[in-house]
């Protein structure tokens, strides 16, 4: 364990310089390196650098819809043109019900009828590698034909719509000049937009919201605009203006899919803003034949089910060119060029998610972070330095370069950092110490056993090893659980906290070990810098450690407070699940949906003006109250039951705010439909249970079930103790929020793990000894290391609750109590339910206690 080979050794070099390497480029713009040059550096999120995110999903109904529709339309044309005619009656869609129906009316002709429909099936897969019809056909005695789409065709017809939506989307942001536009697809009908540096997307929202279907149709001019019901083969749809209504055919003469390209103009007579455009080969050649059929009829452009001007043809168009008029200014005309040129959308697209930040926040947050990160180094390295004197100072070095490693990693993953990868970061800098306490505490007592140096040092690292392993499992399988249910920022959280927790089981086994090594070479000591010695030199002093968290030789009973200790986290945890309905959690918009707003005004802001502004518009309970500075306010309003209304909501109270206020600025948007908010929550409780459980048949695995059972309970009840620190405080519970507990989880399960380790190796080494008073003797040995732990994660998560800012300051504080309540419940809860559970199946107690020969630590 204590020698290293030269390959070994320059393989670990090679590691550290190629981390130093692929992590400098984020210290410059990507504009720095030449074109050719392969950068790969870490993005900004949003929160930090500005920008809007968007959460879009396809309309699933709108496209059953259509396709219902074209079955009524197929059928009509295929049982009119076979031969003989097919006679039939109440053709109609139920798009509700996935089906079109009509009646044959001619019992000889239903064979003919079933074959006429069912030619108007496309081709699906429907799993297993087989393919077949996207819809069902029956008929009953009666003569009632169906047709009923399946469920995998509707799967079809969704993904399919989602990938072209997908590049439309894209053609359509591209054309807008917005750069580095981030569009992925999420889910199974959702598409994730995300656009730097864009703080206010209402252009980019109306773009994205407009389906741009362009069709051409003959106008009936025989149609009764004033019946109730169109006749069959014709709809009613309005015009431009007010009040305008034409009767249009169903059949699409030609499809606006077939323009090559669409460009604003202005006419040169009338001077008015036009767009014109150009057909391909195949548009050209049906725009020909219809206009040369029809000269003298209207000739009906509709745009998403709206007829935007209907001409009379007075001469065929053979060119293939054509020119759409209309009420435009040169932004709608511009933005309709836009649109036709991406294509159309095959179905609606509607905004269920928004969160849109200026760029002053970004940038207050990048300051926020950088100040917690600093501050919160200062703390880590100065506490290990001081606490652990020269083996203290080389887990400073192998923690310099777990961050550098880390930040490595990312930019290889090209990840986006956030402000909560930010809080990542900061606290791997308290958990990615806990290896090296465990590592070094055991060295000290190996020390006190009499060992020489070198032995010290390879059972220090050895008797650790598995401790190790065992106590970061736990809180990857806590991070593993938040990534799979997790969203957006909460998952780049997880992903940096899982790469640090990696990385320091690395450089703390492996780095420190090598450090270790060259210095023991290098000097050959006689003892080793554990301990204090009198007479010293300050440097001397600094290599040795300066102070101890508590004494080595310490024998307080534990046990003697168990049942206490039971008893009063049973009634806390109580009273917590009662806060937690009644008076309740106070959900953030995560959870419950809603929209916010963070606005500054140039002067104090008058929040009763901003009030009365809100409340005239009638949105329900709107809430007001200062942010931060006097110039700063958050509006808080529920989110409309339907939630296509909730970006027309945000630009009403928009619109309201900047008329009442002049010079008002937007810092910061979030809109949440109640359905995503839904969906978000039961993501967060999935994880929390999941963590839970998981962490649960891993302790089970590696240790007795006594030791499983107490590991769990002790979880839930931390958890719900923390709920209730929440609930106390008015700490908004979200996705932060479930980020937080799902670390003081980690955390908790990574203490246990510790006390279990050294109880499983007492019960192996001292045979005879009561279950009671070897509990206490393994908590005395571990209890050292445990608040030494406790103290780099509270001190790396202390700045974040002063410094970090309002976005991450409610996350510190649930991170700072969960510590205390961790600390203590490893020896208050998880303990006596061990000793308790396992009293007679672990040991035995015999007559008489027997203790260990001398109070020393082993």
């Amino acid at each position: 364990m204590m020698f290293f080979s030269r390959w070994k050794t320059a393989g670990i070099l090679l590691v550290c310089l190629m981390g130093v390497l692929t992590s400098l480029p984020n210290l410059l713009p990507r504009a720095a390196f030449p074109g050719w040059f392969p950068v790969r550096q870490v993005n900004l999120g949003l929160d930090l650098r500005g920008g809007s995110y968007l959460l879009l999903e396809v309309d699933t109904t709108a496209l059953l819809r259509d396709r219902v529709e074209g079955l009524v339309e197929g059928t009509r044309r295929n049982l009119a043109q076979a031969n003989p005619r097919i006679l039939y009656t109440g053709l109609q869609a139920q798009a509700d019900q996935r089906r079109m129906v009509v009646r044959i009316t001619d019992p000889a002709s239903r064979d003919a009828a079933l074959r006429a429909v069912r030619e108007l099936g496309l081709e699906v897969a429907l799993g297993g590698g087989a393919r077949g019809s996207d819809i069902e056909v029956g008929i009953s005695p009666e003569g009632l034909l169906t047709a009923t789409v399946t469920e995998a065709g509707i799967r079809a017809k969704a993904s399919a719509a989602v990938e072209q939506s997908i590049e439309i989307v894209r053609r359509r942001i591209d054309e807008t000049g917005v750069v580095e536009a981030l569009i992925a697809r999420q889910g199974a009908n959702r598409i994730l937009v995300q656009l730097p540096g864009i703080d206010d997307p209402d252009r980019i929202k109306q773009l994205l919201g407009r389906t741009a279907r362009m069709t051409f149709h003959l106008v009936d001019e025989a149609a009764n605009l004033a019946a109730a019901t169109p006749p069959p083969g014709v709809m009613f749809l309005p015009g431009e203006q007010a009040g305008q209504r034409y009767a249009v055919r169903r059949r699409v003469e030609v499809d606006g899919a077939n323009l090559t390209d669409a460009r604003p103009s202005q006419d040169n007579r009338s001077g008015e803003w036009v767009v014109n455009f150009t057909f391909d080969s195949i548009g050209t050649r049906r725009f020909s034949e219809i206009t040369r059929a029809n000269v003298g009829r209207p000739f009906a452009i509709v745009l998403d089910e709206k007829v935007i001007t209907a001409p009379n043809i007075r001469e065929p168009i053979t060119g293939g060119r054509g020119q759409i008029s209309g009420s435009f200014t040169v932004r709608s005309a511009t933005e309709l060029s836009i649109l036709l040129r991406a294509g159309a959308l095959p179905a609606p697209l509607t905004v269920i998610e928004e969160r849109s930040v200026g760029p002053e926040l970004g940038a207050d947050a990048i300051r926020a972070g950088i100040i917690s990160l600093a501050v919160g180094v200062l703390f880590v390295f100065l506490y290990m330095g001081l606490a652990y004197g020269l083996l203290g100072w080389f887990a400073n070095i192998a923690l310099f370069f777990n961050i550098v490693i880390m930040v490595a990693c990312l930019s290889l993953l090209e990840a986006t950092l956030t402000l909560p990868g930010i809080a990542g970061i900061v606290l791997t800098l308290g958990t990615a110490l806990d290896a090296n306490i465990l590592i070094n505490e055991r060295i000290r007592e190996e020390v006190k056993n009499g060992r020489p140096p070198l032995s010290a040092l390879e059972a220090g690292y050895t008797k650790a090893s598995g401790t190790i392993l065992d106590s970061n499992l736990t809180n990857l399988i806590a991070m593993a659980c938040l990534y799979g249910f997790g969203s957006g920022p909460v998952k780049g959280f997880a992903v940096t906290v899982a790469i640090g927790t990696v990385v320091q089981m690395w450089t703390a086994t492996v780095l420190t070990r090598l450090m270790v090594v060259w210095w023991y070479r290098a000097r050959r000591p006689k003892e080793l810098p554990v301990m204090q010695r009198p007479g010293l030199t300050l440097l001397q002093r600094l290599a040795r450690p300066l102070f101890r968290i508590c004494p080595d030789l310490t024998t307080i009973t534990f046990m003697r407070g168990a049942r206490t200790g039971l008893l009063v986290s049973a009634v806390l945890s109580t009273l917590s699940l009662v806060g937690a309905f009644y008076p309740g959690l106070e959900k953030g918009i995560d959870f419950k949906g809603g929209i916010v707003m963070e606005v500054r005004t140039p002067a104090p802001t008058d929040l009763a003006l901003l009030r009365a502004t809100a409340s005239g518009l009638n949105l329900g309970d709107v809430g007001i109250q200062q942010f931060g500075d006097a110039n700063t306010a958050l509006l808080r309003m529920p989110a409309p039951p339907n939630e296509a209304q909730v970006q027309v909501t945000v630009n009403r109270v928009r619109q309201a705010l900047e008329a009442a206020s002049p010079g008002i600025r937007i810092l910061r948007v979030e809109a949440v439909g109640n359905r995503i908010s839904d969906e978000l929550f039961r993501g967060g409780m999935l994880a929390l249970g999941l963590s839970l459980m998981a962490m649960l048949l891993y302790i089970w695995f590696r240790f007795e079930w006594q030791f499983g059972i107490a590991a769990i309970v002790t979880l839930i009840l931390d958890t719900t103790k923390t709920i209730g620190f929440m609930v106390l405080f008015q700490i908004e519970f979200n996705l932060t929020s479930i980020a937080a507990i799902l670390t003081v989880i980690g955390f908790s399960a990574n203490d246990k793990v510790v006390v279990f380790d050294r109880m499983r190796e007492n019960l192996r080494k001292f045979k005879q000894m009561p279950l009671e008073q070897l509990t206490d003797l393994s908590i005395n040995e571990t209890l050292n290391r445990s608040l030494g732990t406790s103290m780099t994660l509270f001190l790396s998560a202390l700045p974040l609750a002063f410094f970090g800012g309002d976005a991450l300051s409610g996350f510190a504080w649930v991170m700072l109590f969960g510590i205390f309540i961790s600390a203590s419940s490893s020896v208050f809860i998880a303990a006596p339910i061990v000793l308790y559970s396992g009293r007679n199946r672990l040991r035995r107690d015999v007559a008489a206690p027997v203790a260990p020969a001398s109070p020393r630590t082993t």
